[in-house]
């Protein structure tokens, strides 16, 4: 079937004055569709090229990721008005329509807003006749922007989350089939919402009291995360433009981290003068929040197999003030060869799934499949065996992932001390926050956080001692 539209239309059309914002926003999807690019990385660059102020910003930000999100429901509902598929359309004109459609379904923009951006995006990356199409089908959404109606969840609750909640099919049935329906719901509402930008003070220059204050004075709002004690945990800024352009970032205040992921350093626990490894230790976030626990004495080993990942360790290090952590090139299946019981902790932050912080990856959720689990699996328990070989006697080993799925978790952790009995279960209650210490596997050393139970990314946690 012939696409609608030419597919290098736009630049030669011009087409009047077009928003900045959502320039961007349209720019940034169709790179992720035509490139394959991350959404961040492709957002990051266009807002970059349009030199956007922060409110327009942050305008982009929720229209590029809330479209990517919410792909299905929007094509459903495209679909519904079009006389085609959206397989049909141009890239351009998809994506045009996608965010047309979001303003109205999503953000209530005013029709004729919403409907006069997409057409003068269509007049540019299209041409007259894709401009009139863009315009009857939105004018046709704008008509009744609540319709059509999901499939009730008695008949599907699959096929309502599928399309009401936009995720893939395959991850809905597991969630229906684990966590029952208002589970699943609550998890696919949790995706949906904009993500905060979560930071971590560098208490080794400052307190969250100060950090806020210095934000405050370069006119950005902050707030206690509020999943672990503020004491232990972050704070959530406002959204909109760089977090780097901020002089509080510059000056080593913060690091770009979620709560979820601060627990692997409260959980691990390194203590002042130990030699602490951080297996999987690219860009740097873990291994500099561990270096800042032990208060920037001792011993930090940030390992990657990737060369190319190891500068951003260093560059973070050198902003917060930290000269503990040292870099090394290698593979985190051979560290018990590399540093053969060298450490007193290790931390195996392994590669995975990712579905626990779909929130945050605005276009992950469309790049996963069935066939990732188990291959993800062979390779986190062969990186747990691996690493294993570098804690001495009595030290710990943490196994972290940002996955709530089985495969990729408790059943790795049961592999692994299957095969390796000079490792125990270590009680983590000690380590937690109360209302986190109250659950029930953490006296048994495991800990799975539910994103839209606990308020951060849906992470989980095993800590292993060995005899």
């Amino acid at each position: 079937m012939a696409e609608v539209g030419g597919e290098g239309a736009g630049a030669a059309n011009g087409g009047g004055a077009v928003s900045g914002a959502r320039e961007a926003a349209l720019l940034s999807l169709h790179a992720v569709e035509r490139r394959g690019d991350h959404a961040d990385v492709a957002l990051h660059f266009f807002l970059r090229r349009q030199a956007l102020d922060r409110r327009d910003s942050a305008l982009a930000t929720e229209l590029a990721y809330g479209a990517l999100k919410r792909r299905n429901t929007l094509d459903w509902i495209i679909e519904s008005r079009a006389d085609r598929g959206v397989a049909a359309m141009t890239a351009w004109i998809r994506n045009i329509l996608r965010l047309g459609v979001y303003q109205l379904r999503f953000l209530r923009v005013p029709a004729h807003a919403a409907v006069n951006e997409s057409v003068a995006l269509a007049k540019k990356y299209g041409h007259a006749g894709t401009a009139r199409y863009v315009n009857a089908v939105l004018r046709a959404v704008a008509r009744a922007p609540d319709e059509p109606a999901p499939p009730p969840p008695a008949q599907d609750p699959v096929g309502f989350l599928v399309f009401d909640r936009s995720h893939p099919e395959w991850l809905v049935r597991r969630w229906v089939e684990r966590y029952g329906f208002d589970g699943a719901r609550g998890l696919c509402d949790w995706d949906n919402q904009p993500a905060p930008v979560v930071v971590r003070p560098n208490r080794l220059r400052v307190t969250p009291g100060e950090l806020l204050a210095a934000l405050a004075a370069e006119g950005v709002a902050a707030r206690p995360a509020g999943t672990l004690p503020p004491d232990c945990g972050g704070l959530a800024i406002e959204p909109g433009g760089a977090v780097e352009d901020l002089q509080a970032y510059k000056r080593g205040l913060f690091q770009v981290q979620d709560e979820g992921a601060m627990l692997a350093g409260l959980l691990l626990a390194p203590q002042p003068g130990e030699t602490v490894v951080d297996a999987c230790g690219a860009p740097g976030g873990k291994a500099t929040h561990l270096a800042e626990l032990m208060g920037d004495r001792g011993r930090v080993v940030a390992l990657d197999r990737d060369e190319y990942k190891l500068p951003a360790v260093r560059g973070s290090s050198r902003r917060l003030g930290i000269h503990i952590v040292s870099t090394q090139c290698g593979d985190a299946r051979e560290l018990g060869e590399l540093l053969p019981d060298a450490a007193d902790r290790v931390l195996c932050d392994v590669p995975c799934s990712g579905v626990g912080a779909l929130r945050r990856n605005a276009d992950a959720r469309w790049r996963k499949v069935p066939a990732d689990l188990p291959r993800l699996a062979r390779l986190q328990l062969a990186i747990l065996a691996g690493a294993s070989g570098a804690v001495r006697r009595g030290g710990v080993l943490l196994y972290a992932t940002c996955s709530l799925e089985p495969e990729e978790n408790e059943e790795v952790v049961a592999a692994f001390l299957d095969a390796h009995p000079e490792f125990l279960r270590d009680d983590l209650r000690p380590l937690l926050p109360p209302a986190l210490a109250a659950e029930p596997a953490a006296g048994g050393g495991t800990l799975q956080l539910l994103p839209h139970v606990h308020g951060c990314d849906g992470f989980f946690y095993a800590r292993l001692r060995r005899r």
